[in-house]
């Protein structure tokens, strides 16, 4: 027996003879290179291996058994025809792995080799992250019994001979279906049973095969009972043969004849009755028992909820018509060019996203939706489980093993119109896709910063061009790439600047300063307690807090000013080990200033606060108020974010509190009210997009409010209040503030004028995992300055090399860690080779800390 987590198999020597069995000869027939992924220690890239005649049908995307290094043998998947004259001797696949056909069609393995070329992942870790938890939890050799030809009594006729006393007992354990050859093990031991079983083998009595054995993540299965002849006499009055029957048997005939009479199948599940009195039945002849498949889906206990739906006979806009025109002719003309749909909280968006789904599925090509997180996922789906007469599967982390698996079987079988999901639905195995939508193209949450990190919005731009599938990426406040990509002609852009009802809602700016001259220590200002005081009955209230991590930024309780770094203009970061300030950007450090170096106050407050702390304070001081709390430490429970949500959109919470979470997605006409509690933690990190998340967050936090017939209004606390992030909300001059954002991207050479490559080296020593560093960071520079001159080949490849810098959290699960940045046209040209163990590279990393 081989057990294995889709990795490096080994196999004893008793195996290796049950897998030479299963096996055959090597050069039966004439042997086709094939490109193999695997997925053992050291496999950074794809290998060539031959495919005997006897596998000839083995199609791309299956699972094979091969060997790789001296006497090891591991799993891997065929990606297809080798490529290019083969160099050298390459060796052939053992076997064929059974996994119910190919583990993932043409577009997904296309898909992934971009994937793992472009964020420098191994192939057989990015299509083991395409597949769900547990599916290739083991690998087992199973043995299955074959039919005696037709005319044969028996198989004790088969072969060279009769067959012995432990052979006609393992065959009789086979009757009912294959088993795993350690579940048949004998009293003789399981060396003696797998000869036995190869000996059977080469008789053509048993089949031995090597398949992937789902764990948790297997398909569910529940007994079904059809009426036979004789039961359905019975059932209409005929006496039984063999004596009366039970209450629970003859209910049971009864339902049976009840389904038939009605045109339906005429089964009927076995736990409605319990099994006792279905196979009971089964014996007297007066039901037949089948195994059918029990899908989990996660949608069918939701019903269809009313958030969002667009009121029937209400008209497009011209300008979401415009937009929806410009969608439908990419998916005519399989254009991948990406449209950024801009557009304020409340203009639309979604309408339009519903509209072209809508037209696609009539074109005969399915749809993939994205979310950033989860809480916005159910949202969205029950707006398109109620516009939209399609069948929609829904992909998500927090969704249990078994319901994810049957989603991902669901689309892979092509049993889905509409995939909605989080980044990991992007990799759903989707044979064909017309229409991948983007939704919130900004999110941080896009990014993953697990193996393969990959930029889920920037990898759905290449799942389109691979698909020939129209792509929208939307969003209120758009990421400042993808506003100056569209400003360069690489984007359609079309925009929705006002909402098709309503006025925006009125923005405020509490200068916390003030707040605190007056003596006011708590975390809610005078006016949005006032607010908060005066909320009517009927409306409703979010408070965001706009923290990220643990942070801690130092600022100035009295003129509000941030210790920046002399050198490059970022935040600095207190450091508790060292007591320094110190730079995540080029590493310089400083002291920690006692008075503030503008003002000369003493007052330094490190910012902190948590969504539960500003819980506790308004239940206190609004006890009358229905107070709920939304963030990480809620969300990770299974359906408790689906619970707070509803509660809050169906009147039963007053006021929501939470960080990112409430401020995305929600679209309740009630909240009237938003409260940005603090707005300076995420703005002060030391991260070039410090800035443009923060006007991001507060945007779409603001426009949660006014989205119905009652008029809003948004309070922002801050220190602040002259920073251009809080000014371009507060006055919604989106235009000036992606202009001085673009500038600085510009002058840095960032993106969408560059591109960056994140190196970060953990070691338990802090000085080894220093020095490392900084020999890396030296290496690259070399590499670097002999890159930089132009050449025949082509033109100088400016890359600039940053660091190193000690990482934001220095020291994680017992390791320092350090960065290294690339900064430059192409800098992937740099690593080359790829730097291994102890270094992690994250290609396009969502921030520098």
């Amino acid at each position: 027996m081989v057990e294995s987590v889709w990795g490096d198999v080994e196999v004893d020597g008793a195996d290796a003879e049950i897998a030479s069995a299963v096996s055959g000869a090597a050069g039966d027939g004439r042997a086709t290179p094939v490109e193999v992924a695997v997925d053992a220690p050291g496999a950074s890239r794809t290998y060539t291996y031959l495919l005997p005649g006897r596998l000839a049908d083995v199609e791309a995307g299956e699972a094979v058994l091969v060997e790789f290094g001296r006497g090891r043998q591991a799993l891997g998947v065929v990606l297809g025809p080798a490529s290019g004259e083969l160099t050298g001797e390459a060796k052939p696949v053992i076997a064929r792995v059974r996994a119910d056909g190919p583990l993932l069609p043409a577009l997904s393995l296309a898909f992934a080799r971009w994937i793992s070329e472009e964020y420098l992942a191994p192939p057989a870790a990015v299509l083991r992250s395409m597949l769900p938890p547990g599916m290739l939890e083991r690998l087992d050799l199973v043995a299955e019994r074959i039919p005696a030809p037709a005319g044969v009594p028996g198989e004790e006729t088969l072969g060279s001979g009769p067959l012995d006393k432990a052979e006609s007992e393992l065959l009789s354990r086979l009757e009912n279906g294959p088993r795993a050859v350690p579940d048949l093990e004998g009293g003789d031991g399981r060396a003696a049973t797998l000869r036995r079983l190869r000996a059977m083998a080469s008789r053509s009595l048993v089949r031995l095969e090597w398949t992937l054995t789902a764990a948790s993540a297997g398909p569910r299965y529940e007994r079904w009972f059809t009426l036979t002849d004789e039961g359905r006499g019975v059932a209409g009055g005929a006496a039984a043969v063999g004596g009366r029957l039970g209450p629970k048997q003859r209910a049971l005939l009864a339902d049976l004849a009840e389904a038939g009479d009605a045109g339906m199948a005429g089964a009927v599940a076995a736990e409605r009755h319990g099994s006792g009195a279905g196979t009971s039945l089964e014996r007297r002849g007066l039901v037949v028992a089948e195994l059918r498949e029990r899908p989990r889906r996660p949608l069918d206990r939701r019903p269809v909820g009313r958030r969002g739906t667009r009121p029937e006979g209400v008209a497009l806009t011209p300008l979401q018509q415009a937009a929806l025109d410009t969608i439908l002719a990419a998916v005519a003309s399989r254009d991948a060019t990406p449209l950024l749909l801009e557009g304020v909280t409340g203009a639309g968006k979604t309408t339009v996203y519903a509209e072209a789904i809508a037209e696609t599925l009539i074109a005969g090509r399915p749809a993939l939706v994205l979310v950033p997180e989860i809480a916005l996922a159910m949202p969205l789906v029950d707006r398109l489980r109620a516009d939209l007469d399609a069948t929609i599967a829904i992909l998500h982390s927090g969704l249990a093993a078994g319901e994810r698996a049957d989603e991902w079987r669901r689309i892979r079988a092509g049993g889905a119109d509409v995939v909605v999901g989080t980044r990991i639905a992007l990799t759903a195995p989707l044979a064909d896709v017309g229409l991948i939508v983007v939704d919130e193209e900004h999110d941080a949450a896009y990014k993953s910063d697990r193996t393969p990190r990959l930029q889920a919005r920037d990898a759905a731009l290449a799942l389109a061009r691979l698909a020939g599938a129209a792509v929208v990426l939307g969003s209120a406040t758009p990421s400042v790439e993808s506003v100056g990509r569209a400003r360069e002609g690489r984007y359609r852009h079309a925009v929705l600047p006002e909402r098709p009802s309503g006025a925006p809602p009125r923005v405020e700016v509490v200068d916390l300063r003030a707040e605190l001259a007056a003596g006011n220590r708590g975390l809610l200002s005078g006016a949005l307690s006032g607010a908060l005081a005066t909320l009517p009955e009927g409306e409703r209230a979010i408070l965001v807090i706009n923290r990220r991590g643990t942070a801690s930024v130092v600022v100035c309780r009295d003129c509000g000013h941030v210790q920046r770094c002399p050198e490059c203009e970022r935040t600095l970061v207190f450091h508790q080990a060292g007591v320094t300030l110190r730079c995540h950007h080029c590493g310089t450090a400083t002291p920690l200033a006692r008075r503030c170096p503008v003002c000369r106050s003493p007052r330094i407050r490190y910012l902190g606060g948590g969504t539960q702390r500003v819980e506790e304070e308004v239940k206190a001081a609004f006890p009358n108020l229905r107070v709920g709390r939304l963030d990480r430490d809620v969300a990770e429970h299974k359906g408790a974010l689906e619970r707070v949500l509803d509660a809050f959109a169906e009147g039963r919470l007053d006021v929501l509190v939470g960080t990112s979470l409430v401020a995305k997605g929600l679209d309740i006409p009630e909240v009237t009210l938003v409260g940005v509690v603090s707005a300076d933690v995420a703005l002060n990190l030391p991260d070039e997009r410090a800035a443009e998340r923060t006007y991001q967050l507060l945007t779409q936090a603001v426009g949660r409010a006014g989205r119905g017939e009652r008029p809003g209004r948004a309070i922002i606390q801050t220190y602040q209040p002259d920073h251009a992030a809080i000014l371009a909300v507060a006055t919604g001059n989106a235009a000036a503030f992606y202009d001085a954002e673009l500038e600085v991207r510009r002058r840095f050479g960032s993106p969408p004028f560059g591109r960056l490559v994140k190196l970060t080296v953990g070691l338990p020593d802090h000085l080894a995992a220093e020095h490392e560093a900084a020999a890396m960071a030296d290496r690259l520079r070399a590499a670097a300055a002999a890159r930089s001159v132009a050449s025949a080949a082509g033109p100088a490849n400016q890359v600039s090399v940053l660091g190193p810098a000690p990482a934001y959290i220095a020291r994680r699960a017992g390791r320092w860690r350090w960065n290294v940045v690339l900064r430059g046209d192409r800098p992937l040209e740099l690593l080359n080779p790829l730097p291994g163990a102890p270094w992690s590279i994250d290609v396009d990393p969502d921030s520098l800390l």
